[in-house]
């Protein structure tokens, strides 16, 4: 799935937050990462929160989002390149520094760049994509579609199909066949077809996901 960097200019005023953070929910939507939205959405309140806090506000900004490696990057760029943001324990009193303090703790990093002309307030989230195009094992992909396609055209009259002749909505509509077919197989051997599920659905979960990297 491409995932063409995007950046979009805005004027920092509490009222610009919540239009940021639809844009950024809609983005992830695109890009197959809904389960980001809560701590993206986060971390773009914050950022852009820290812009009006500490630089002031109706100042200039830019929020640029794009992929680095697996993980989610989100930029906030203003001009003030003394107004560094600060962190704090998110339990004290103090307000100052508290959004720091949460995006620090939904990321996996964060930092600011210094440039000539602008500051940059940068932090990524993990994707959990084990790679950037979000493959888990081309091996195991393959199998997968020559087991689609012998499937596809075992159910043809003459046996004649394949994958490359399926609408993704009939792809889809055989895939399930086959694990209806392979559920019925299991039953008749007398196993638990919810359990063979549930050993799949592990199996799955541990081949897709990549362990979380600490700070």
């Amino acid at each position: 799935m491409p995932r063409k960097p995007w950046d979009i200019a805005f004027t920092a005023e509490p009222s610009e937050v919540a239009a940021l953070r639809r844009i950024m929910r809609l983005h992830l939507g695109i890009w197959g990462l809904q389960h980001l939205v809560d701590e993206a959405q986060l971390c773009v309140s914050e950022l852009v929160s820290n812009v009006i806090t500490h630089v002031g506000p109706g100042t200039p900004a830019t929020l640029a989002v794009c992929m680095s490696g697996t993980h989610l990057r989100i930029e906030v760029h203003d001009r003030d390149t003394r107004a560094l943001p600060t962190l704090r324990d998110a339990s004290t009193e103090s307000e100052e520094g508290r959004g720091m303090a949460l995006v620090d703790a939904v990321a996996d990093r964060w930092g600011v760049l210094l440039r000539p002309d602008r500051k940059v307030t940068w932090c990524e989230l993990t994707t959990r994509l084990p790679t950037v195009d979000g493959q888990v094992d081309a091996s195991s992909v393959m199998r997968g579609e020559a087991l689609l396609g012998h499937y596809a055209a075992a159910a043809q009259p003459g046996g004649r199909g394949g994958t490359s002749r399926l609408t993704s909505t009939v792809a889809e509509e055989t895939v399930i066949a086959a694990i209806t077919d392979f559920l019925h197989w299991f039953r008749a051997r007398g196993r638990d077809a919810d359990d063979m599920l549930d050993r799949a659905q592990m199996r799955f979960e541990a081949e897709y996901a990549v362990p979380h990297q600490g700070k």
